[in-house]
């Protein structure tokens, strides 16, 4: 299944590459905040999950978003989509995964890129909460592997929590993602801001949990690879990075999608590469995958300068509002 013209992203011309697109959409095209009510749902294990609501109408759907790496609702993607939820009149929730929310999680253990079971627990809550009306879930990036991950892992036994779904830049092969991430000006850029968070909660959780991790192995990490061995592998349950990005991959599940689901990857995402990305052999007949030349990793903007990034929200509702269709 493929885009119509009228919905397929094209890059405006003042903004080529991926790099750029990505770059300049995450650090310059402001997204005002949108007000949220902030719900706490007490785990079974001890734990938290913290969720920021977006109230609409009695009756109205539900959009549920999952964050991509050290995101939060403060993320442009989130503030975008849970804006257009609003003008909608809909309600949307920003689930946090553990430790995302601006407060440490409980337990030892944090979030990855294939926590399934913590998107079941999240679905689960949300539809006991609206269990008469449709919920669509969305994941970005991080996100959106875990999500897809779920989806192919219950098949279809997601349908009675999920009508339809939606996958954005998602690292669908972790391990060609870690590989491409961890060389050069990615390496530099993107991978170091991300460990500067990531490793400052590592080593948090070293001195919370002692003989846990390695605080000084951990400090001194600067690639993916050895943190997702020291941290993610260790804190999760798997043998080492390269474990972990096999078993947490949701490529190989994409064949027992049963929701019907919008999976869109740039073809210039400086994350993943393009020859990493799903063919339409490669996912069941409920994938609709959209795979632009141009967009980066989720941002796809759009509009003359200085542009803004409203081409995705509009994109992921049109797949949502069935009533349109």
């Amino acid at each position: 299944m493929h885009a119509s013209k009228e919905t397929l992203y094209r890059a405006p011309p003042w903004l080529p590459g991926g790099h750029l697109q990505t770059i300049y959409s995450s650090l310059f095209i402001r997204v005002a905040p949108v007000a949220c009510r902030r719900e706490r749902l007490e785990l079974a294990d001890g734990d938290f999950l913290d969720f920021d609501w977006v109230d609409g109408h009695a009756g109205s759907p539900v959009v549920v978003l999952f964050h991509g790496l050290e995101g939060s609702a403060d993320s442009h993607y989130a503030r975008g989509l849970m804006a257009r939820v609003r003008a909608h009149g809909w309600h949307g929730a920003t689930a946090h995964f553990r430790g995302c929310s601006g407060e440490d999680n409980r337990l030892p253990r944090a979030y990855f890129a294939g926590d399934s079971e913590d998107i079941g627990c999240i679905l689960r809550h949300v539809k006991a909460r609206h269990a008469e009306v449709p919920v669509y879930a969305v994941g970005i990036s991080l996100g959106g592997n875990a999500l897809l991950k779920w989806l192919g892992e219950q098949g279809a036994a997601a349908h009675p929590l999920v009508e339809r779904a939606a996958a954005v830049s998602a690292p669908l092969d972790l391990a060609a993602a870690g590989r491409t991430l961890d060389r050069g000006f990615n390496r530099r850029v993107y991978t170091a801001r991300f460990l500067a968070t990531l490793k400052a909660k590592a080593l948090h959780k070293a001195t919370r949990f002692p003989g846990l991790l390695d605080a000084q192995a951990i400090a001194a990490t600067t690639t993916f690879r050895e943190f997702d061995t020291l941290v993610t592998a260790r804190l999760h349950g798997f043998r080492d990075a390269d474990d972990y990005w096999l078993k947490a991959s949701s490529k190989p599940l994409l064949k027992s999608v049963s929701v019907p689901t919008l999976v869109i990857n740039a073809r210039n995402d400086p994350f993943l590469p393009a020859s990493a990305l799903p063919a339409p052999a490669d996912v069941s007949p409920s994938i609709t995958l959209e795979q632009p030349g141009a967009g980066g990793h989720v941002a796809f903007p759009s509009g003359p300068f200085p542009g803004n990034l409203d081409w995705l929200p509009r994109r992921l509702m049109q797949h949502f509002d069935i009533r349109r269709r």
